[in-house]
This record gives structure tokens, C-alpha cells and sequence, in this order.
């Protein structure tokens, strides 16, 4: 339960990490004498100062417990873009134009380089890197969504999590085979669950104003990333408060949370901060003799395993 709860929160720093980078309030350099480093962005000018002002506003909001608060911070900052001469309309955009540029890539699968003499190893690799990534990236977002929303059960557990798991594999299937980029759960989702988001309906709702959107695109393409950024940073807070729920008492449980929840923005995967979590959390337990006191399951051990092979081997 502890390492559910650190997944969340981990969650919450790297989309909040991400709506930083976006708008250069951080932002990440080259090699130097110590190596790639981050830095503060220049945030007196720019989309970083919108950000910023689109932040506080936001924030008021939320503080005053305005209902849809994240959404009216958007439309505030974009308007106040306008002003400032930051915001943008994009140029004409035609739905027949995504007709188009679908029939270019849609079921244009190519597996020559995969079947061919010394490509079938790097092949079944990228296959399994990309399994394994997908997999736990999804794993993360829907228990830090589910958590966020309180849908958890009282072990920590999200009751039909399997059912979600099937539909977003369905979906990266068909989104490769069309030649997309990833269909995929989102950590973005995090927003809509702040919202009040919590059954299908939300989904469907959010599907069908996608697909109107293409007819709208112009409009919604005017909205720039420095108004999206602190809606971003906001709800990666909102996520941030279930580290209220590790045992901080507890070195064997506190540790690899703090492990797990570090290593998403630093690492930038979500995927990598489950393994280094779990494999921290199944190493210190059964070091200090705590394993079987706390009844780790076969499954922790598996993927304890399996995390240890994927970094030595892939």
C-alpha cells in the first residue's frame, strides 16, 4: 500500500516536472564539467512568466475551492496570452488534411529489417523494452489516478484494474496498426479526475469533445503549452498529498517509497521508478528479516526479478 501511494505521488512530481519543462521554467542543458544538469529557466519574460501568472491564478482558485478552477486558469492564462502577445491562432487546418496524412501511415508496417539475418534479436528486444515500459507506465498512472480519486479498496488494490489494463492494450495495438502516436492512459488524466472526474461517463464525454475538437482545431491548437503548464503543476500537488499515507516510522516502507517517488522526475519514466521501487522494497525487507512478517507477495518477487534481468540484459 505504501509503494501505491509513492507511485501516486512520484506521478505528481513528474507531471508537474513536465509542465515545468514545457515552458522553460526549468530547463535541462547539455554536457558540462559535471555532466547534463537542469537549471531555472528565465521566468521574468515569455511563456515562463505567463506560466507563472497562469500558476498563482490557478492556485487562488483552487485555494478558494472554485469548481472547474483548473479550467478557468487555462482559458484566464490564454486570454492574458493574447494580451501580452503570446498567444497565437494557428494557421487554416482542414479535417480533409487528416485524411490525408492518415492514408500515409495507417497499416504502413514494414517487418523486412525485423526478419532479416542479426534483426531478430534487437527486434524481440525493443519488444520486450517497450512491453515492459507500457506496461508499468500504465500500471502507475491508473493506481495514481484511482488513488487520487479514492477508488482503491482498503489493501490498496484497484478493483477492475484488469478490465483497464485489457482496454488500453487493445487500444496501443490499434493506435500502432494506424499509425498514431502511442494510445495510451496518461498521467494527464490526473486533471480530469481532480475535476470530479470518476466513472466511464467522464471518458466517453472526454472522447466525443475530442472528436468535435477536429472540427474546432483551430481554436483549441490557439490554447498554448504556458497555459496548460500550471494545470500540470497543480494537479501533480493534488497527487503529491497521498505520501500522507507511507509510514514514515518505518525505514523499510519509507525508503523505497522515497526511492520510487524520486526516481520518475529524475529519471523522467514512470516505469522506472515502479523498478527501482519494487526492487528497493523486496531487497530491504528481506535483508532486514521483514519479508515474511509483512507477507510480500510471489508476485513483488517475480518482478523483483524480472526489473534485475531488464536492466542487466536490455
Amino acid at each position: 500500500a505504501s509503494l501505491k501511494a509513492a507511485i501516486s505521488a512520484g506521478i505528481g512530481f513528474f507531471i508537474a516536472l513536465i509542465g515545468m519543462f514545457n515552458v522553460n521554467i526549468v530547463t535541462a542543458f547539455g554536457t558540462g564539467i559535471a555532466g547534463a544538469y537542469t537549471d531555472m529557466g528565465s521566468i521574468t519574460k515569455g511563456a515562463a512568466l505567463l506560466a507563472l501568472i497562469g500558476l498563482a491564478i490557478t492556485a487562488i482558485l483552487v485555494a478558494y475551492r472554485v469548481k472547474g478552477a483548473i479550467f478557468i486558469g487555462i482559458i484566464a492564462t490564454t486570454l492574458i496570452g493574447f494580451l501580452m502577445g503570446q498567444t497565437t491562432i494557428p494557421e487554416s487546418f482542414t479535417v480533409a488534411g487528416i485524411g490525408e496524412a492518415f492514408g500515409e501511415v495507417a497499416f504502413k508496417l514494414d517487418f523486412s529489417g525485423a526478419l532479416s539475418a542479426g534483426g531478430v534479436v534487437p527486434f524481440l528486444t525493443a519488444i520486450i523494452t517497450f512491453a515492459i515500459c507500457d506496461c508499468f507506465d500504465t500500471v502507475g498512472t491508473l493506481l495514481g489516478t484511482a488513488g487520487n480519486a479514492g477508488m482503491l479498496d482498503e489493501n490498496g488494490n484497484f478493483p477492475g484494474g484488469d478490465r483497464a489494463l485489457i482496454a488500453d492494450a487493445i487500444a496501443t495495438c490499434t493506435g500502432a496498426l494506424l499509425g498514431t502516436s502511442t494510445v495510451t492512459t496518461f498521467v494527464e488524466s490526473a486533471s480530469g479526475v481532480a475535476e470530479g472526474g470518476r466513472t466511464g461517463l467522464t471518458s466517453l464525454v472526454a472522447g466525443v469533445l475530442f472528436a468535435l475538437s477536429l472540427l474546432l482545431s483551430p481554436i483549441f491548437l490557439a490554447i498554448p503549452s504556458f497555459a496548460t503548464a500550471p494545470a500540470l503543476i497543480v494537479v501533480g500537488y493534488l497527487m503529491l498529498t497521498s505520501v500522507t499515507k507511507i509510514d514514515f516510522n518505518d525505514m523499510t516502507e519509507a525508503i523505497p517509497c522515497f526511492i520510487a517517488i524520486i526516481a520518475m522526475p529524475f529519471m523522467y519514466s514512470i516505469s522506472e521508478g515502479i523498478s527501482m521501487g519494487v526492487i528497493s522494497y523486496v531487497v530491504i525487507n528481506l535483508i532486514t528479516g521483514k519479508a515474511k512478517e509483512k507477507k510480500i507477495s510471489a508476485l513483488m518477487y517475480v518482478l523483483a526479478v524480472l526489473f534485475v534481468l531488464k536492466y542487466i540484459f536490455i
